[in-house]
């Protein structure tokens, strides 16, 4: 078996798991290889002999499974690592929440164990594609959780006059618009008022970022269709924003999104299921009254 590992920088006491993940990698006789930039930071652990290195756009066809060592934001670049070749990602979480990077760093082992024992679902998560002229994302066009067009730093709202499929639907006067998949919509999407829906529901969700009307909600529309922008301000610099990665832009630039047409598949092991981390997360639906709402 071949294991690819991304990561980010950790505290000490991930050091003692890390070491541990890749002993019994190593014991298996895995194939490991480690993301360039991560490997820096495992200078002080007792690394096997036979390692090697990829950076991004370097082709993972062939690995088996691509292990994200950090948090969220970790397995949101870790899937741009990826990319169409849709190799299966399982989170392990040294950050904070741990929405998506479900593995706790003492139930490696485990988690381990049941990629070799074949106990584990395969989770397919559709990922939202940015078209802009000219290319302002590098060819990194594609993101998990949402696209985002904001205003710049302290600068007067912007209006973003919004299509789909080439059909007017509405010039959002906001501090922005944020178009997300169902993955997202439990992130930026939520703080902006819209709806949490189901990892494999297919569609999208366009939120403005801060309206300034009282009669604009978060509506839902199918991904197969193409939304696209023009945005007018008195500034005449924007930011887009896929994930995590943002860049400036002008008013000229063209943009439209759509559905990638390639997947991310992340492992979902035996014992996770998106309702309960939406419950254990987000304190979804807690409540005294609900006898699963006192053991959270």
């Amino acid at each position: 078996m071949r294991i690819a590992i991304q990561g980010k920088p950790f505290e000490a006491d991930m050091a003692p798991h890390l070491q541990q993940l890749f002993d019994d990698l190593a014991a298996r006789n895995a194939g490991i290889a480690v993301a360039e930039s991560f490997r820096e930071y495992l200078q002080h652990l007792r690394l096997p002999e036979v390692i090697t290195t990829f950076k991004r756009g370097d082709s993972l066809k062939g690995t088996d499974f691509v292990l994200s060592i950090g948090g969220d934001g970790t397995l949101l670049d870790t899937v741009t690592y990826v990319g169409k070749h849709e190799i299966p990602i399982l989170g392990i979480n040294t950050g904070r929440l741990g929405f998506l990077s479900t593995v706790p760093p003492d139930r490696i082992p485990q988690a381990i164990d049941a990629l070799f024992r074949g106990h584990f679902t395969l989770d397919r998560r559709s990922l939202i594609h940015a078209d802009t002229d000219p290319d302002v994302f590098g060819g990194l066009d594609f993101g998990l959780n949402e696209f985002s067009i904001l205003k710049r730093d302290s600068s007067s709202m912007i209006v973003v006059h919004t299509y789909i499929d080439g059909e007017y639907l509405n010039s959002y006067w906001a501090d922005g618009l944020v178009v997300s998949t169902p993955t997202g919509s439990t992130g930026y999407s939520l703080s902006c008022g819209g709806p949490v829906m189901l990892p494999q529901t297919n569609n999208f969700i366009i939120a403005p970022v801060c309206p300034h009307n009282l009669n604009v909600r978060p509506l839902i529309v199918p991904d197969h269709s193409v939304i696209s922008f023009e945005i007018e301000g008195r500034s005449n610099n924007f930011l887009l924003s896929l994930d995590s990665r943002s860049v400036t832009v002008d008013a000229g630039v063209q943009i439209a999104v759509r559905r990638e047409k390639f997947d991310a598949t992340l492992v979902k092991l035996n014992h996770v299921n998106f309702l309960s981390t939406l419950r254990s997360k987000l304190n979804w639906g807690l409540d005294r009254r609900n006898p699963a709402g006192l053991t959270l």
